[in-house]
């Protein structure tokens, strides 16, 4: 932030007057208060009252840990998905699936595919501004992770190594044991069903036939 623009910032600030810390306003220039200012109150009492109850030793615990496991699922990964960035990582690693392109797998299929080992698919294509990190699986396991669960992960991920290989069809249909297939992204995005009334008016609009599609 430029000095010239701090005038205009939305209030409140923290100041602090050499002693304590203040939340002060700007002046008649500040555009205001922001709406979603309240709404972060409670997050902030959860996450106050989550490092009161750990402690300085618990909270270097559950840093340490979390750090491990993202390098151990780094290293375990390493000889079947190219790193974004080949060296040690924070709290998560950051994996890519662009090898796989050759076979006609994107990094979305494997993700899918995940899904049918009965595990939630880590954040891909993440992060956008990197060209670098293209096709990309931000993989951030916790300190809360077990050994014998990261390493369930970890083969499930060398498993749809060798599927992608082998059967790129299977990833490219997947997921295949979830009660909900592949939906339509575009359509979800363009119009959302957020009722039951909106269900039927699209159902009757696209002339599907409760068999022909998944909501």
């Amino acid at each position: 932030m430029k000095k010239a623009l701090v005038q205009y910032l939305p209030e409140p600030i923290v100041t602090y007057d050499g002693g304590k810390y203040h939340l002060s306003g700007l002046g008649q220039k500040s555009i205001g208060r922001v709406r979603a200012f309240w709404a972060n109150f409670p997050v902030l009492v959860k996450t106050y009252a989550w490092i009161l109850s750990m402690g300085p030793d618990g909270l270097r615990n559950a840093s340490e840990t979390s750090i491990i496991n993202a390098n151990y699922v780094l290293a375990k990964l390493k000889d079947y998905y190219r790193p974004a960035y080949d060296r040690h990582c924070g709290h998560e690693c950051v994996i890519t699936g662009r090898e796989y392109r050759s076979h006609g797998v994107k990094t979305l299929d494997i993700a899918k595919r995940l899904m049918d080992y009965g595990m939630h698919p880590p954040t891909i294509y993440f992060p956008h501004f990197e060209p670098y990190a293209e096709d990309t699986m931000m993989i951030e396991p916790p300190e809360s992770e077990s050994k014998e669960e990261l390493d369930r992960f970890v083969d499930a991920m060398i498993m749809i190594s060798r599927e992608a290989k082998t059967n790129p069809e299977l990833l490219s249909t997947a997921p295949h044991r979830t009660p909900i297939r592949r939906t339509d992204d575009v359509l979800a995005a363009r119009r959302p069903i957020l009722t039951y009334d909106d269900e039927l008016r699209l159902k009757a609009e696209l002339n599907y036939e409760e068999k022909d599609i998944d909501f």
